[in-house]
Parts: C-alpha cells; structure tokens; sequence
C-alpha cells in the first residue's frame, strides 16, 4: 500500500478550507459536512503515515486505531464524537421526521465543527512534523 499522506493531508487541508467558505457563506449544513471531510481525511493521512488504512468515515474509530501509535488527547475523542454526527444528518433529509438538513443547522453548530475540524488537523499536522 502506497503511503500518499501527503495527498490525504493537502486533501483535507483543501477541505477545511472549503468548510469555512461554507460557514462565511451561511451553507451551514454543508460547513458541517465538509469540516468532517477534512477531520476525516487528516486523520486517514495520519494512519497511512503509520501504515495503517482505515476504510470507513467514523472519527472515533480511526482514533482509536491511532491511539495504537500515539497518545490522543481526550479533547480530539470529544470532537470526533460531534463530528461524527454529522455525517449522515448534514446531507440528507431522511434523518429528519420531517424538514430537511439546512432546517436543523445554524452558524453555532456549523462554528462548532469547523472548529472541531480545525483541531483535529492542527493535531494531525503536527503529529507529522508538518
């Protein structure tokens, strides 16, 4: 398996970036998805940095699989966990009773998972010297 971490990471980057254009432009649905894409990624190029890979999308799991390798801060479980939420509810309006994703969304929650996303790339960059 090749390690391409970089191409993982400079994803992610690319994705956290997008989640805050999401946020500034008040698609906070979509800001809450992409901040997990970036989560996502950034943790994904850390584990092939160890040459592990994780084929799958929840963030709790691909930090445990971390916490193998390195000590993780109980703050990163925290924002994995909200994170992590985010996933399924952020695109698609059957996770609803009724109503659909951007309904349930606003500038709080979105803030909140861009910054979650924002720590966990902060950990990964500097787990890998970056």
């Amino acid at each position: 398996m090749p390690s391409r971490y970089r191409d993982w990471l400079a994803q992610g980057l690319r994705d956290l970036k997008a989640a805050r254009a999401m946020l500034d432009e008040g698609f906070y649905e979509w800001a809450a998805f992409q901040a997990h894409q970036a989560a996502e990624k950034g943790l994904k190029a850390l584990l092939r940095f160890h040459h592990r890979e994780y084929r799958g999308h929840r963030l709790v799991a691909m930090l445990e699989e971390l916490a193998q390798q390195t000590h993780i801060p109980e703050a990163l479980f925290e924002a994995a966990r909200e994170l992590d939420l985010h996933y399924m509810s952020s695109r698609y309006p059957n996770h609803f009773t009724e109503g659909y994703p951007a309904q349930y969304y606003d500038r709080k929650i979105a803030q909140r998972c861009v910054e979650h996303a924002g720590r966990i790339m902060e950990f990964v960059q500097q787990s890998l010297g970056e």
